[in-house]
């Protein structure tokens, strides 16, 4: 078992964090007698799962979905169909996104390049 305090100090997120994931559905706690928030294996599981979407560029409600899945099929069959789409739309989305950045690297490179030899000539004296 996991306090809200381990899980923050174990992925690097505050406990605010943690705690509006929970309000989001994403985690649902135990309880103890005290009322003290007690995390297990499966909600570590979880929200490793939640940070590496983050990190992925995913929606919280994306992420929502692929994560909940698993308790309602689990054979975890219908979790892995839904990571696969939403990872193929991702992966698109990046790949397009490179395509736009190696563009505008080249179009940077013509215009320095350009520039460069617009100042050589006004050094040599030519316009």
């Amino acid at each position: 078992m996991y306090t809200i305090s381990d899980l923050a100090e174990e992925f690097g997120v505050t406990t605010r964090t943690i705690r509006y994931y929970e309000e989001l559905g994403l985690l649902k706690p135990q309880r103890s007698d005290g009322g003290r928030r007690l995390y297990t294996g499966k909600e570590y599981t979880q929200l490793k799962l939640v940070l590496r979407g983050k990190r992925f560029g995913f929606s919280l409600d994306e992420i929502k979905e692929m994560v909940l899945l698993f308790d309602e099929d689990r054979t975890g069959e219908k979790q892995l169909h839904r990571t696969i789409e939403y990872g193929n739309e991702k992966l698109a989305e990046v790949n397009e996104r490179i395509a736009e950045l190696v563009e505008i690297k080249e179009e940077i490179e013509r215009l320095l390049s350009d520039f460069n030899g617009k100042l050589d000539g006004m050094k040599r004296g030519v316009k």
